[in-house]
């Protein structure tokens, strides 16, 4: 079968790879065309839009970039026209990726959708929307399942796909040798993927280096980036950065400090004690905060429901702050014995891997019966 796949962030690259391999076991003759990145691309098939084009974080941002996001809009629904896949999977990226949805299920293409959208979060009311224009969806925390039936749709659960990345992941065992790190503690810096985002976080993530001397840090670089890219924000300081390897670094982390998003999931499975942080533009934060209905952002503490790792945002998120919960996580061995505590309750939670080939499995039987 022919699958076109829509994933507009990193993380969204990591699970539409992690989907492409299981289905190629599923389907020997599965044919991929995708907006997406590097890691799907190593899957085979032709890579139409690399989502370091794609993702604008805000709403001051989006609207800015709007000229943009319609062009990539007008190229993907032509794409899709032109190719005629048998099935459509959109991967979270709402903003987008309904629209996508919407324009597909008009022309009579089955769309499942991987990884729903945050749509507990705000605007609830998306649900509507979603249940007219999505065949299928399917989710990846647990108490989505109950959020749909509030609305009377009937969602399939399979899972976290994180856990499947995870449980593939096989060591370096010479991380430091390979990255010309000395045989010392780590203090990961994990700034995000978004130019606009590793642009507000980074630089006050550097300005608490020098006062943790007996350690570390080196920054988790995105893959759409390059070095040149993250010195313009060094200055003199000397400061590694890590590409294709937040996994080796996280697996070898004394503490993290983590932008908002999959990271902080992904830090809290590896047992990295962390502080998460986020900031942006100040107009957009204010709109979020008026319209967004949720406790807290990091996904640790939404599937906890519970303040399990440390939330700096906007002016909260400054170096002063940021010193003094990391300092917490290293130095208070009862604060960060809890913390640890709480991430083998997550564990608890989260299951099994296996959701990708859930996933897979499930897109094949509802294409089958079309």
């Amino acid at each position: 079968m022919k699958y076109y796949l829509v994933a507009g962030e990193a993380s969204g690259d990591l699970h539409g790879a992690n989907l492409m391999k299981e289905l190629k076991e599923r389907d020997p003759k599965a044919e991929f065309r995708f907006f997406g990145g590097d890691l799907m691309l190593a899957e085979g098939g032709t890579l139409v839009k690399h989502y370091a084009d794609m993702a604008f974080m805000g709403f001051i941002e989006v609207v800015a970039n709007l000229p943009a996001i319609f062009k990539n809009l007008s190229l993907c629904k032509q794409d899709i026209t032109a190719w005629q896949p048998d099935v459509l999977i959109l991967i979270d990226f709402p903003g987008f990726n309904l629209k996508i949805a919407d324009f597909a299920k008009k022309n009579g293409l089955m769309v499942c959708y991987y990884i729903s959208p945050k749509v507990w979060a705000w605007n609830q009311k998306r649900v509507l929307k979603i249940k007219k224009v999505v065949d299928h969806m399917f989710c990846i925390l647990p108490f989505e399942v109950d959020f749909y039936k509030q609305w009377g749709m009937d969602v399939d659960y399979i899972g976290n796909p994180l856990l499947d990345a995870i449980a593939a992941f096989e060591p370096d065992v010479n991380f430091f040798e390979s990255n010309h790190l000395p045989k010392k503690k780590i203090i990961a810096l994990l700034p995000g993927s978004r130019k606009q985002e590793i642009s507000y976080l980074l630089p006050d993530m550097l300005k608490v280096t020098e006062q943790f001397p007996q350690h570390q840090f080196v920054i988790a670089g995105a893959p759409s980036f390059n070095k040149e890219f993250y010195n313009q924000f060094l200055s003199d300081k000397n400061i590694p950065i890590v590409f294709n390897a937040t996994y080796d670094l996280l697996n070898n982390a004394d503490a993290a400090i983590v932008a908002s998003g999959t990271a902080t999931l992904e830090a809290a499975l590896f047992n990295v004690p962390q502080v998460v942080v986020y900031k942006g533009n100040n107009i957009s934060i204010t709109i979020a905060r008026m319209v967004v209905k949720i406790k807290y952002i990091s996904l640790v503490n939404l599937i906890m429901d519970s303040l399990v790792v440390k939330e700096l945002i906007q002016q909260d998120c400054n170096p002063q702050n940021i010193s003094a919960e990391l300092d917490l996580i290293i130095n208070d061995k009862d604060y960060r014995a809890a913390m640890l505590s709480n991430y083998d309750k997550l564990d608890e939670r989260m299951g099994k891997p296996g959701a990708s080939a859930k996933a897979a499995a499930l897109i094949i039987k509802y294409a089958s019966k079309k």
